[in-house]
């Protein structure tokens, strides 16, 4: 299983939000490249970078900080946030991007995101199916997280599956930044309904032990954000985790 630590940017900065909610940001490093070079230190190999800004733009905005992360470490990049148009994705690409996300775009413009996912392939396009869970089921969310959508998790993730997707980001909304643990369930469901998926864990992780679980289910990777910010989990602990594998 992959280790994705994950960098959020507004500003330029380095933050944290919780429940995506941009009221409660907290600066953690004004200087995102430090904090990319230190995981890579840790022999970490890739890296989660998300324009905060971009996501409420609907456009490419930090492109600077992914070039500067991509130009000065070995990190392979997946860049996602307010990515809406070809141009968008020109521009991360030749700033660095390995892959990119796209969320809200998959909702709203379903044709431009095929028309990446034809053009790139699947090994570079991710889907990023956030969910704010509640009495109707997992329902999408989209723009940032700031709209919820009618549209449920599961035939969602089928249906682009059809199309060739093969990697999803799934982020359960109630439990990002909040470090209360990940969606077992929810990530087991997807994994046992959408056969051959990719799965991304995202939001929650609160503590290194929750790890082997997220692979034992079978995600192919985990985003950490706040636990390592925190320190719940540690640099070394990763390490040691990647090492042993």
């Amino acid at each position: 299983m992959r280790i994705i630590p994950a960098i959020d940017i507004i500003e330029g900065k380095c933050v944290r939000l919780s429940k995506g909610d941009y009221n409660t940001r907290k600066i953690y490093n004004e200087n995102p490249l430090e904090v990319a070079r230190a995981f890579e230190a840790h022999g970490i190999e890739y890296l989660h970078l998300v324009d905060l800004d971009g996501a409420k733009s609907s456009h490419i905005v930090n492109y600077k900080v992914l070039e500067q992360i991509a130009s000065q470490t070995r990190l392979k990049i997946d860049f996602g946030g307010g990515l809406k148009s070809d141009e968008d994705l020109r521009v991360a690409f030749e700033s660095g991007a390995r892959q990119v996300t796209g969320g809200s775009i998959a909702v709203k413009d379903r044709e431009t995101f095929l028309g990446w996912l034809k053009q790139y392939g699947p090994g570079k396009i991710i889907l990023g199916a956030d969910v704010l869970p509640g009495e109707t089921g997992e329902k999408i969310a989209i723009s940032g997280w700031q709209e919820n959508s009618s549209i449920d998790l599961n035939p969602f993730v089928q249906e682009y599956r059809k199309e060739g997707i093969e990697y999803v980001i799934c982020t359960d909304i109630s439990k990002d930044g909040m470090l209360k643990g990940p969606a077992f369930d929810l990530y087991a469901k997807m994994l046992e309904n959408i056969k051959g998926v990719k799965l991304i864990a995202s939001g929650g992780i609160s503590a290194f032990e929750e790890l082997p679980r997220l692979k034992e289910l079978g995600c192919e990777g985990t985003i950490i954000g706040k636990a390592i910010y925190e320190g719940n989990i540690s640099l070394k602990e990763l390490e040691q985790y990647i090492i042993a594998q």
